[in-house]
């Protein structure tokens, strides 16, 4: 489980995330939709522990900045950071190892799945933006996380990425993962989410739970429009 309360991060006097609460559940897939500058990644990064912010947030319950916590998070930012002259293959090892997992063979199907087991032995910067996303993913599941955030995760993977990724969240959410995803691009999210915020100007504008059709209720796509352009 995730838990934001009454988080509010400032640069200054503007507010990139103003006073956000919301909670995504243990095999639930959350989803921060909203334009770019909305604050989608600020609270991202808040929640892994990289700002200072007020408020608290909680992973299963344990304040997000303990060792604990971080143990029980994997984080996918928007911008992969991998070393420069580390392998694929040794990005994983390091954290196999950092994290005391055992050797079961969960790097070698990573790299089979995302389509780098012939580029293991490339180092970081050699590799495309899209194949340093894809080592960015497979770092991140390696030890197993319970609650798993992707900050934009979709931005330059091709089409068997997308395929293979959409697949790791059902089977995140069948595992009783915790699942949140920030994007802007509403038609990436499809319909495997069990609960939309949208966000403009560092708030929550607006909660959509994925109840299938409801008749006379406005589709996710015109209320994020509605609220994005302004429209009364």
């Amino acid at each position: 489980m995730l838990t934001v309360n009454n988080v509010t991060k400032k640069y200054k006097n503007f507010a990139a995330n103003d006073n956000l609460s919301f909670t995504i559940n243990d095999s639930e897939i959350g989803i921060l939709l909203g334009p770019n500058g909305a604050g989608k990644s600020t609270i991202i990064k808040s929640i892994a522990g990289l700002l200072r912010y007020q408020g608290d947030i909680e992973i299963n319950g344990i304040p997000n900045k303990a060792l604990e916590a971080k143990r029980q998070l994997g984080y996918i930012p928007e911008i992969p950071a991998l070393y420069d002259t580390l392998t694929v293959e040794e990005h994983l090892e390091f954290i196999r190892r950092a994290y005391k997992v055992e050797d079961t063979g969960i790097k070698d199907k990573l790299l089979d799945r995302f389509e780098l087991s012939d580029k293991r032995k490339k180092m970081g910067k050699e590799l495309s933006k899209g194949m340093q996303q894809k080592v960015s993913i497979c770092c991140a599941l390696m030890h197993d996380p319970s609650v798993v955030i992707f900050d934009e995760p979709m931005v330059g993977l091709d089409p068997h990425a997308i395929k293979e990724l959409k697949l790791v969240f059902q089977e995140l959410k069948d595992a009783g993962k915790t699942v949140l995803i920030s994007t802007h691009m509403i038609d990436t999210i499809e319909d495997y989410w069990d609960v939309v915020h949208i966000m403009m100007h560092g708030k929550i504008a607006a909660t959509r739970h994925n109840r299938g059709h409801v008749e006379g209720e406005k589709s996710l796509e015109d209320l994020f429009f509605e609220i994005t352009e302004g429209h009364s």
